[in-house]
């Protein structure tokens, strides 16, 4: 309790700057968005914030700093992804199993990431590199920045921080399961992509053996059907003049 007084008296004198730092978490900046947020709500509780102030800037702070986010990975870490080096081919297909998981579940993983410890200063980034359309980024991205800020908000007003930071304790053990899920996803990806090249290319195989015997077939059915000049018995000679008369 010391402790937590003790940062309490110091961050007071941030005052409405504690929500702000939200938004450096949100470009990717590994920061305490959440505590902060905790913070600034426990300060409003004690009379010394106005709460909704506090979550209005918190929800701008988040958007804003996705929208950055988004726009940076989209722009820059793709381009970054994608240079020739080493790894080079796996960092292709990483990509593309990317590109298909946010085409598939991109509205669900921008908003439940916003609610998840360690997840959120990445996951724009991992949209605007996956070009997610950014009409879903920004709605999505938006209703999970608004409901985070008003929830933590809110929890942080009324309960204080102990109930904040249970919820903190549970994103930490859903980033774990996102995470597993997330890599077991890319894994059977993957495997499933080089089982289909597998197989086209064993399928290519026979196709091209067949081809050869039938050119070998046709060959030899030409042959047979027309035979060598030399070797058509020659037309018998008609009997000369001579023989005739002598006959």
């Amino acid at each position: 309790m010391l402790a937590l007084a003790a940062l309490i008296s110091v961050t007071s004198s941030l005052g409405y700057g504690l929500p702000a730092i939200i938004g450096l978490e949100s470009m990717g900046v590994p920061s305490p968005g959440e505590t902060a947020l905790v913070l600034a709500a426990v300060l409003a509780s004690q009379g010394k914030l106005n709460i909704w102030l506090v979550i209005l800037i918190g929800i701008a702070s988040a958007i804003i700093g996705d929208n950055i986010g988004y726009w940076l990975g989209r722009k820059l870490g793709r381009d970054v992804l994608e240079t020739r080096g080493p790894f080079h081919a796996q960092r292709r297909e990483v990509i593309a199993a990317g590109d298909q998981f946010f085409a598939k579940h991109g509205p669900k993983a921008v908003f439940f990431a916003r609610w998840i410890a360690l997840v959120r200063f990445a996951a724009a980034w991992l949209a605007g590199i996956n070009h997610m359309r950014f009409r879903d980024f920004f709605f999505w991205n938006a209703l999970g920045g608004i409901t985070w800020a008003i929830t933590y908000g809110l929890v942080g007003y009324f309960l204080g921080s102990a109930a904040a930071r249970a919820i903190s304790t549970f994103g930490v053990y859903a980033f774990g399961a996102l995470l597993l899920l997330f890599f077991a996803y890319m894994y059977f990806r993957l495997r499933r992509r080089r089982r289909e090249r597998e197989r086209m290319a064993e399928a290519d195989l026979p196709a091209e053996e067949a081809g050869g015997e039938a050119e070998a077939e046709a060959s030899a059915s030409g042959a047979g059907a027309e035979a060598p000049v030399s070797e058509r018995p020659a037309p018998e000679a008609e009997p000369s003049a001579e023989r005739r008369r002598s006959g």
